[in-house]
Parts: C-alpha cells; sequence; structure tokens
C-alpha cells in the first residue's frame, strides 16, 4: 500500500494533494465567471452550433484539454501557487469585456469573458504553472467567434482572383464589384462563397500544428503564414472552377458540383496537401515533453515572482468581487436611457417634396432594437428621387446596436447583395448594393450620438461607450440616404439631397426632437 501511495501522482491523470485545492478552487471560479457572463458564454454557444462557419470551434475545447493532457506528467512536479499580481490581467479582461458590451461590440465583450479563464489561472494557480500552460490557455483565443469583419475584403480578393483565372482559362468574363458576368450567366461571390469558413478554421489548425509540430520559431512563423495564405487562394481556385465547369456543363450541374466537390473533398485535400508539405520540416521529437518542470522550478525571475504566495481562498472572493463589480456597472448603465418624441416625422427638404414609397425592389434597412423606424422618398423638380431611412434609439446595447453586423442597408434574405464601395458623400459611408443582377442601389448611411455626425461604424461605437461609461442619457439616430441607379443619377441625386438638407446634423436633431 505504501509503495502504491508513493506512485499514485505519477499516474497520467491522477492528482497531486497540493494540487487539488487549488483545482477546486479553479473549477469554482471559472463556474462563476460563465454564469456571470453567460449572456456571451450563449451567443458564443450559438454560433458554434448553428453558423457552419463557427463550427469547427466545438472541437477547440477537447483539443484544449488533450493539450493539457501532454503537459500533465511535468505540470504535477510543480506546485500551484495563488498569486496576487494575477489580478491585473484578470482585471484587463474585465475591462475589455465591459468596454465591448458598453460599445456594443461583441468581439470585444466576448473576448473579454474568454480572456477572464486563463486570466484566473494564472491568478490561482501562479506563474509557473501558467507558463507550462501557456500555450492551451492562449489556444482559448479561438473559442472566440471571429471572421465576420473580413468577409467584404474576402469577398473582393476572391473576385479578383477568380477573374484573372477566368481571363487565363479563355472564358470571356466582365468584374463589377463581387459579381463575374460569364456567357452562362451572372455569379456572385456571395459572403457564403468568401472563404472566410477555411481560412479561420485553417487557421486554428495552422497554429495547433505549428505548436505542437514545430519547435523552431522560425518554421512555426512560415507555416502559419502558408496556413493563411493557402486558403485564400484555394478558394479563388473554388469559385473559378465553379465558373469554368459552368459554361460546359451549365450553371445547376456547377452549382452542385460546388457544393459536393469543393464543399467536402477539395478543401480536405488543401488540408492534407499543407500538412504533407509541412510533414519533413516537423522538427519537434515525438515523445517531447512540451515543457520543463525543473527549468520552471529553478528559473530566478519565477522564484522572485512567487517569493510570496497570495491566500488562494481570499484571492478567488476579491476576482469574484471584481467580476460582480463589473458586471453591476454594465448592468447600471443599460437602464440608461434618453427621452424620445411619441412620434416621429421626416421634415421638410428645401426644393424636395415628399412622394410615394414605391422602389422597383423592396427595399427596408434593418435596425432591430430602434424605438422608431421610418422611411419616405423624396422627389426634386428636376425628377431625381432619394429614399431616406431613418432609426431612432433611445440607447444602445445588446440587440438594440446601430451599426452592428447585418444591420443598416444591407438586408440578409432579400434580393439585395452587396456590390462594392461608393464614393464618402458629407462624412457618410457609402456602398453600392445590386438586387437580381442589373437593379443597382447607392446607399450613404450617417450616425448620430450627441455632438458626433459620423458614417463611420468605429466612431459610433467609441461615443457610444463613452456615454454609457459615464452613464450619460443619449440618444442615437440611425439616417441612411439611398438612391437607385438610373442613368448615373444616384450619386448626384442624394449628394443634391444632403446640401439641401445641410446642416445635416441639425436635420437629424429636428427628427429626434433634440434641441
Amino acid at each position: 500500500m505504501a509503495e502504491a501511495a508513493l506512485h499514485l501522482p505519477h499516474r497520467r491523470w491522477a492528482v497531486p494533494v497540493p494540487w487539488r485545492k487549488p483545482l477546486v478552487l479553479l473549477a469554482v471560479g471559472w463556474t462563476v465567471l460563465i454564469v456571470l457572463f453567460a449572456s456571451d458564454w450563449a451567443a458564443m454557444a450559438q454560433q458554434w452550433w448553428d453558423v457552419s462557419t463557427y463550427s469547427h470551434i466545438l472541437l477547440i475545447p477537447p483539443i484544449i484539454v488533450w493539450l493539457m493532457r501532454l503537459r500533465w506528467p511535468q505540470l504535477q512536479l510543480l506546485q500551484p501557487m495563488a498569486w496576487w499580481p494575477g489580478l491585473l490581467p484578470l482585471a484587463g479582461a474585465l475591462l475589455l469585456w465591459l468596454l465591448g458590451d458598453l460599445a456594443g461590440l461583441n468581439l470585444a465583450s466576448q473576448t473579454g469573458a474568454v480572456a477572464m479563464l486563463p486570466a484566473l489561472a494564472l491568478a490561482l494557480l501562479g506563474p509557473r504553472v501558467a507558463l507550462g500552460l501557456l500555450f492551451p490557455l492562449a489556444y482559448m483565443a479561438f473559442l472566440v467567434p471571429f471572421g465576420d469583419e473580413l468577409i467584404p475584403l474576402l469577398q473582393t480578393i476572391t473576385a479578383r482572383l477568380t477573374i484573372a483565372l477566368t481571363h487565363w482559362s479563355g472564358v470571356d468574363a466582365r468584374i463589377e464589384g463581387v459579381f463575374i458576368d460569364t456567357p452562362v450567366g451572372l455569379f456572385e461571390v456571395a459572403e457564403a462563397c468568401s472563404g472566410v469558413k477555411f481560412l479561420i478554421a485553417m487557421v486554428a489548425l495552422g497554429a495547433l500544428v505549428a505548436h505542437v509540430s514545430f519547435r523552431s520559431w522560425r518554421r512555426r512563423a512560415l507555416f502559419m503564414g502558408t496556413a493563411v495564405v493557402i486558403p485564400v487562394l484555394a478558394n479563388g481556385v473554388r469559385a473559378w472552377g465553379t465558373i469554368y465547369i459552368a459554361q460546359s456543363h451549365g450553371v445547376a450541374f456547377a452549382s452542385g458540383f460546388d457544393h459536393v466537390f469543393y464543399g467536402w473533398i477539395f478543401f480536405a485535400v488543401v488540408i492534407a496537401l499543407l500538412l504533407a508539405a509541412g510533414w519533413r520540416f516537423f522538427d519537434r521529437p515525438a515523445h517531447d515533453r512540451f515543457i520543463d518542470a525543473a527549468a520552471l522550478q529553478a528559473d530566478p525571475l519565477l522564484q522572485a515572482l512567487t517569493r510570496r504566495p497570495a491566500h488562494a481562498p481570499a484571492l478567488l472572493a476579491a476576482a469574484l468581487l471584481l467580476a460582480l463589480g463589473t458586471a453591476g456597472w454594465s448592468r447600471a448603465a443599460e437602464a440608461v436611457t434618453a427621452p424620445v418624441p411619441a412620434v416621429i416625422d421626416l421634415p421638410r427638404v428645401p426644393g424636395w417634396q415628399r412622394a410615394d414609397y414605391t422602389p422597383v425592389i423592396a427595399w427596408y434597412p434593418l435596425a432591430a432594437g430602434a424605438n422608431y423606424k421610418l422611411i419616405g422618398r423624396y422627389r426634386d423638380e428636376q425628377g431625381h428621387h432619394v429614399d431616406v431611412f431613418v432609426a431612432l434609439y433611445a440607447a444602445q446595447g445588446e440587440g438594440r446596436e446601430a451599426g452592428a453586423f447585418g444591420q443598416g442597408a444591407l438586408v440578409e434574405h432579400t434580393p439585395w447583395r452587396w456590390l462594392e464601395p461608393a464614393p464618402a458623400v458629407a462624412g457618410g459611408q457609402g456602398e453600392w448594393l445590386q438586387a437580381l443582377g442589373v437593379h443597382r442601389r447607392m446607399a450613404v448611411t450617417f450616425y448620430r450620438s450627441g455632438s458626433l455626425l459620423t458614417g463611420s461604424n468605429i466612431r459610433l461605437k467609441l461615443a457610444t461607450l463613452q456615454s454609457r461609461l459615464l452613464m450619460q442619457p443619449r440618444a442615437t439616430t440611425v439616417l441612411i440616404v439611398s438612391a437607385e441607379e438610373q442613368g448615373g443619377a444616384a450619386a448626384p441625386a442624394i449628394r443634391s439631397f444632403i446640401r439641401s438638407a445641410a446642416p445635416l446634423a441639425g436635420w437629424m436633431d429636428r427628427i429626434a426632437s433634440v434641441t
């Protein structure tokens, strides 16, 4: 029995006595943080499960467990120790969550929610153990669903690659934004065809392989760079292949071939080729320890940092109090709303008259959570038409975020598709939309919050953050001025209307009854 007890800590998953209390405290702390910020975790889980772009994230938790298992034989030779300075990274993660939550920036708030977990591990287990677990804890970053912000850029890159390959293969084609017109039909590099799904999955895979299979930082960097470039190039080849096959076998056949072959086989082949190309350069031994417990134990800097261990339960209580205070601040800011009028209407504009809103293709921007939404059409004496959409928010918050992804001029599940950026007008953010391959519409978006008038979503987020952080009630108005393209008249009509409504800030304030 004595001999068995002596060897028990060396079993692969046996928990040595010095580790038991710290791990229990860490489990309690992680559970409380996940429950306290459950809305962010629920939103992320919903994306992992329902959005195919992020379905690979379901594999991240077991990968993290596996990475920790690889280190466990060496980790159990270290002694966990609570460390007061570890509260600083936790405070930083809480601040990031708070700023993201108040600004309505889900990427920031979700990143903060995830970052709290490794930060608390550092505080409760100490810097030695945290260094030993550095990569698994850092790999938690891939739990955050990110990549939607890259879609317009990837659409444009894919379209440019596709048209170049299409011309190279002898097919007569013309490109306009993300639309490619060929003899057999019009093809769109849609959001789903941007390649973002493959890219972010490859980045996660590349980071894992670079860590597990390489020891040389130069080889790791080269492999990661390849893992980023290859999926972008491969997606251009995929789009070109679909167009090329359609020229001889028809659009229906090419579309089915694209979903079956390219969707399930092509990218698997690309991954296999990438791994095969890197295989001969793998330089990490098969039974590498990944960490050296003796070196971590003897490191003089770590010895100096851990000279005064903290009382673990007290540290955990302090950490959870910080988290409760941060969550409480957010809830208090959420309750602050600005007064809004009982009704709103579109003001008069000199030289323009109200007209019936009769678009050729139905267009109604999305402004989820707005207190008021209205749309109308103006006509001038020269016969120019502009469509004006206004949304008024008493406050910004979860589910009522002006400028959030999917909100604004381009609405999913409608005939309208994003075509390309349009020139800015009076500081507004311009974009071209296209429906059914022939109908075009230009839209220019403005945001008004307090004294700010901008077309920048980032500037709006910063203004929202400031007002909510200071708990200042401030309404937000969204204005989208749009016109159907008919003989090049859309842009001149929008510019003329905005000049006539000037100063635009005052015109928008009259809608919101701000004096």
